[in-house]
């Protein structure tokens, strides 16, 4: 029986999809380290992390205590992309759904090693994005991210 939706949020658009899903559905929602005083090692969770590099942040410490039934990745990428990009990365069973979701994009809500690694990705990325021709309309969604935040 799946007993909570355990999260880990760093700019705050991952606890807040963890909030909206925990309202829906009527499951209790803590972030990783909060679920480690409330949940028993092997309840059944739904998993919330965000995206860097394709990594699913707090997702192994996750599935190594819990039995993780789902696993929402939350990144700058447009919802619905990267799926198994992610699942390959973070070694996602099959068995497991994975889902990807946009989220905002504010370096003044990044801290410590993430904040100067995104301000450099924004640097050179964004340049490359700016000065290309043939951008996609999901590319131009990611460029107004990174010179603007947004949130999505």
């Amino acid at each position: 029986m799946m007993k909570a939706i355990v999260y880990t949020s760093n700019a705050g658009s991952t606890a807040e999809y963890a909030q909206l899903l925990s309202r829906e559905i009527l499951l209790p929602y803590y972030d990783l380290d909060a679920a480690k005083k409330k949940l028993k090692p092997g309840d059944e969770i739904i998993y919330f992390g965000w995206i860097l590099a394709s990594e699913i942040k707090g997702y192994k410490e996750a599935q190594k205590r819990y039995k993780v039934s789902a696993v929402c990745a939350v990144g700058m990428g447009e919802t619905g992309s990267q799926i198994d990009e992610v699942r390959k990365k973070n070694h996602v069973p099959e068995s497991v759904p994975v889902f990807t979701l946009q989220g905002q994009f504010d370096l003044t809500k990044l801290k410590g090693l993430y904040k100067i690694m995104m301000s450099m990705m924004v640097k050179t990325a964004g340049k490359a994005l700016s000065e290309k021709v043939d951008r996609t309309p999901e590319e131009d969604v990611m460029l107004e991210m990174m010179q603007h935040g947004g949130n999505h």
